[in-house]
């Protein structure tokens, strides 16, 4: 069950800063494997069901800000700071996940 813990705490460690092209490639695939990682965490039992229900809401607000830093829009300035939003909001919620998630072992 550790392998969860140590998938997240790589996902963490590889989120980008900055706004660019390649960037966007890489939170998008980022977010891709977070949200499988999550679904998982989710299917062990129903503590981690229950508990792991709240990070939805904001996976899917990160989704639309990292998709709207990358809309012709908005200013450069705009698109960074869109884009330094999402990164940090998703940082937040892996490490909180990484809290959540524990040993693996927890049970309700």
């Amino acid at each position: 069950m550790e392998q969860y813990a140590a998938s997240l705490q790589e996902l963490y460690n590889r989120i980008p800063r900055r706004h660019s092209a390649e960037n966007l490639i890489e939170i998008n695939n980022i977010i891709d494997d977070y949200a499988d990682i999550l679904g998982k965490i989710e299917s062990i039992n129903t503590w981690y069901e229950k508990n792991t229900a709240v990070f939805y809401p904001s996976l899917e607000s990160i989704q639309t800000t990292i998709k709207s830093s990358n809309s012709n829009k908005h200013s450069k300035k705009s698109k960074d700071g869109l884009f330094d939003e999402a990164s940090g909001n998703l940082k937040d919620d892996i490490q909180s996940l990484i809290n959540v998630y524990g040993d693996g072992n927890k049970n309700g």
